[in-house]
C-alpha cells in the first residue's frame, strides 16, 4: 500500500469512516499525509454543511483544514436563534441535533404556577425550564426527518436533572413515544431511581389507585434516566429511521394516569442523535 501515490490513498480512506481514518494515519507517513487530505474529509461533512455554519449563533473560528472543520462540527453549537444545538458525532459524521425546551410543548408550560423558565450554567442553552408542581405531565416535540443523516438508525432522548427536593416522580412510570411515518416506538419510564419499598405521603394516600396503575404495567420494562458526560441524565424516548414515509418525527412523555402531584423535574429539551 505504502507504493500507492498519497492521492490514491486518500481516495480509498474517504470511503471509509473518520474513525478509519484517524487509525490508519499510524500506518505510515504516506497514510498520515493521507489521512490528513481535504478529499478526505470534505467526504465526512454534510452536503449542506455550509448553510448549516450559516444557521451557527456564534461564527465559525477560522479553519486551516477540512478535518480542522470537521471536528469543531462535532462540538455541540446553537443554531437558529439559539432554538436548538447541531454537532456532527464523531467517529460517524453523522448528524445529532438536541431541540431546546423552549421549542417543546409543554402543557400549562408558561404558568408560572406550574412551571418556572430560568438559565442555570450547567445549559448549553439560554434558558431551561423546572417543574415546580403538576399533576398532569405532558412534554411534545416535533422534528423533520429531512434535517437528518441519510439512511440512519435514530433515537430521541429527554435530556433532564432532578432536583433534591423532588417528589411523585418515581410513583407511576410515563409513557414516551416516537413516531414518524407508519414507525411507531414506545415505552415505559420512571423519571428518577425507583425506591418501591419507600412509602411517600401520595402512595399512601392513593395506594389502591396505585396499585391497580402499576398493576397494569408491572410485566413492562421500565427505563430510568441515565448519566451523561455533561452533568445532565437522559431518557430513550424511542427509536426511528431517518428513511421512509413521513417527514415530521413526533416525541412525547406523558404521566396523566396518577392525578398525583409531581415537582423537581428540570428539561434541557430532547436530544436526536444516531444509534448506528
Amino acid at each position: 500500500m505504502n507504493l500507492l501515490p498519497e492521492n490514491c490513498i486518500a481516495h480509498v480512506l474517504s470511503f471509509t469512516t473518520p474513525r478509519d481514518v484517524c487509525r490508519s494515519s499510524s500506518v505510515s507517513p504516506t497514510f498520515r499525509l493521507a489521512a490528513d487530505s481535504n478529499v478526505v474529509w470534505e467526504m465526512f461533512l454534510p452536503s449542506d454543511y455550509r448553510d448549516i455554519i450559516s444557521r451557527l449563533c456564534s461564527p465559525v473560528a477560522s479553519c486551516s483544514s477540512t478535518k480542522e472543520l470537521y471536528f469543531h462540527l462535532c462540538i455541540p453549537a446553537r443554531i437558529d436563534e439559539g432554538k436548538m444545538t447541531f454537532s456532527l458525532e464523531k467517529y460517524s459524521g453523522k448528524k445529532c441535533y438536541m431541540i431546546s425546551a423552549r421549542e417543546l410543548f409543554i402543557t400549562w408550560g408558561n404558568e408560572p404556577m406550574y412551571w418556572t423558565w430560568k438559565s442555570i450554567p450547567q445549559s448549553r442553552f439560554s434558558e431551561v425550564v423546572e417543574l415546580r408542581t403538576i399533576c398532569w405531565l405532558e412534554i411534545h416535540g416535533k422534528f423533520s426527518r429531512k434535517m437528518l443523516s441519510p439512511e440512519t438508525n435514530y433515537a430521541a432522548y429527554l435530556i433532564l436533572k432532578v432536583t433534591e427536593r423532588a417528589y411523585g416522580l418515581d410513583t407511576l412510570p410515563s409513557e414516551t413515544s416516537v413516531e414518524v411515518g407508519d414507525q411507531r416506538s414506545q415505552f415505559s419510564a420512571y423519571l428518577c431511581h425507583c425506591d418501591f419499598n419507600k412509602k411517600s405521603p401520595d402512595k399512601l394516600c392513593f395506594l389502591h389507585r396505585f396499585e391497580l396503575l402499576n398493576g397494569r404495567v408491572d410485566d413492562e420494562e421500565h427505563r430510568v434516566p441515565c448519566c451523561r458526560g455533561d452533568g445532565w441524565m437522559e431518557i430513550e424516548l424511542g427509536r426511528f429511521a431517518s428513511h421512509g414515509d413521513g417527514d415530521e418525527v413526533k416525541m412525547s412523555l406523558l404521566e396523566v394516569n396518577g392525578y398525583h402531584l409531581k415537582g423537581g423535574l428540570i428539561i434541557e429539551g430532547i436530544e436526536i442523535r444516531p444509534t448506528d
